[in-house]
């Protein structure tokens, strides 16, 4: 398996390393049971198996279905198990009373909307705003599966720790903050799979090439891991480009598969995941022991899932899942959108 390392920039910036000890090996990217199969199939039977992925990836991205009673109830059955976030505020606060509160917020559909040109994902200002005021109250990181430095681009608030790449990628506040009051304070810097760059640029060309002829097929690079948008490819094409990435990564048995809302991820297969890097972050802050931390994860896509499973598996805080449509997760509550998402700060 790759090694992990840890990066620290030059110390005349006033950075010094820290290493914090390895955590246990946790699961990869949440994918429910039938959905293992069929990506594990896929890489046995090859082109057989092409239909069932495409299913799989209608499956990942439900914005087509259409209002049923059945839907309907099933979704009333759903909020039952998965309240909103909005209406249990009350009960939230309780639970969080005397303890240490430490959010953790994807960026694309949480902070953002989903958006057809990822490029132009931008937030809100009042977003912005209520982001730049949880930060004042609490410890708060920006955990995404964009590139680092991208997303920062798009939120621009030097006070949150950024981990990118699916928290393969982590930078701590560059500015002074209630947490972090030392101006030459330790700076964080974590990267899990530096080793796999080489090969990430070398499979972005290939794909770049590969896909070119499906129209409106997107790659992007976000340095430890590849995005393969599909939201504006014809639905008829789908199986065209799943074709087109299974003859690339076929080649490459060390980058492993997810799919997420419509786009597929292409990660290394180093043990690592938002749920490590949430981990990772605790640790970071001295709380990964404390008894009296409360984790806050906000999220909207299956990536998410395995910070959602480590806050249950720690018994410590929670996730909140948002989603307009019913799925299978670890949140405990849920929200329907980014505006409800900003409305739980007021």
């Amino acid at each position: 398996m790759t090694q992990q390392n840890v990066v620290v920039s030059d110390t005349k910036s006033g950075v010094s390393l820290t290493v914090f000890p390895k955590p246990p090996a946790a699961p990869g990217g949440y994918i429910s049971i039938s959905r293992r199969r069929v990506l594990k199939n896929l890489e046995i039977n090859g082109g057989q198996r092409i239909n069932a992925w495409v299913e799989s990836m209608r499956a990942s991205s439900p914005t087509h279905l259409k209002s049923t009673p059945s839907l309907t109830q099933e979704h009333s059955s759903w909020i039952l198990r998965h309240p909103s976030a909005l209406d249990m505020f009350d009960q939230i606060v309780d639970a969080s009373k005397g303890k240490q509160i430490v959010m953790f917020l994807d960026y694309d559909g949480t902070l953002s909307p989903i958006v057809e040109d990822p490029d132009r994902a931008f937030m809100s200002h009042s977003m912005r705003k209520t982001v730049r005021k949880v930060a004042r109250c609490f410890p708060t990181a920006i955990v995404t599966g964009r590139c680092k430095d991208k997303v920062y681009n798009f939120v621009r608030l030097a006070e949150l720790y950024y981990a990118g790449s699916h928290g393969m990628d982590i930078k701590g506040p560059t500015r002074s903050s209630k947490y972090n009051k030392d101006s030459k304070a330790e700076t964080i810097l974590f990267q899990a799979a530096s080793d796999f760059l080489p090969m990430i640029d070398e499979v972005y060309q290939q794909l770049v090439d590969k896909t070119k002829s499906t129209s409106g097929a997107l790659v992007e690079n976000n340095k430890f891991c590849l995005s393969v948008h599909f939201r504006c490819v014809d639905e008829k094409k789908w199986s065209e480009l799943a074709r087109q990435v299974k003859s690339v990564l076929k080649d490459y048995p060390k980058l492993r598969l997810t799919q997420g809302r419509k786009v597929l991820e292409i990660r290394p297969t180093i043990k690592w995941d938002k749920g490590k890097a949430l981990e990772f972050l605790l640790e970071s802050l001295g709380l990964a022991n404390c008894s009296d931390v409360f984790p806050v994860y906000i999220g909207d896509d299956r990536s998410d899932e395995d910070a959602f499973k480590k806050l249950r598996d720690r018994g410590q805080g929670f996730g909140i899942l948002v989603s307009k449509f019913p799925k299978d997760t670890s949140a405990s509550y849920s929200l329907q959108d980014p505006n409800e998402a900003s409305r739980i700060f007021y």
